[in-house]
């Protein structure tokens, strides 16, 4: 049983100083935040987006006035998102198809993307409406690449919910208009 023991104690020391080794550099990264942390993401999803069905240009910019509670926005922002554009007419549910809206308001100046708050990883949360259906989903919007936002629509929680990717246009990001 003698060199078991041994094994087992110098196993033990091992563990011991690896753990002391995580330890320390636990506490020389958690001593503070790093310089990245303490600011917005630096991809938020403000500006303007062609969504991915074409049909729509939307620019995501800080919402205006006061909270659906009466109170004001200071100490956080929340992103909306307005139609600027109307560019085409067709079916998400139903590719090469025409739409038929169930909302018949005009598109132009509607409010798709609302109270969308930074989860303090670079996403947003908040709720998208769908012209094709009048209804209204929890949504997370992820800046992707420069020129790419996912826009993940979701009822309940994210894995029950169906990813966009919505593109700048083209003259935001050095393209022809």
């Amino acid at each position: 049983m003698k060199p078991y023991t041994a094994i087992g104690a110098a196993a033990a020391l091992a563990l011991a100083q690896v753990a002391g080794a995580q330890e320390t550099a636990m506490q020389s990264t958690t001593a503070g935040p790093p310089a990245s942390a303490s600011i917005p993401h630096p991809k938020a999803p403000l500006g303007r987006w062609i969504t991915e069905s074409g049909n729509l240009e939307v620019d995501v910019a800080p919402c205006n006035g006061p909270t659906a509670s009466g109170g004001s926005r200071t100490g956080s922002t929340t992103l909306c998102g307005k139609v600027v554009r109307v560019l085409a007419n067709r079916s998400m549910s139903a590719p090469g198809t025409d739409m038929a809206v169930a909302d018949a308001r005009p598109a132009l100046g509607m409010t798709l993307l609302s109270a969308l708050r930074d989860t303090g990883g670079g996403d947003y949360q908040g709720e998208i409406y769908n012209r094709e259906n009048a209804k209204t989903y929890r949504a997370t919007l992820t800046p992707a690449e420069p020129d790419q936002l996912l826009v993940r629509a979701y009822v309940g929680i994210p894995l029950f919910g169906k990813t966009q990717v919505w593109r700048r246009p083209a003259a935001e990001h050095g393209g022809a208009p």
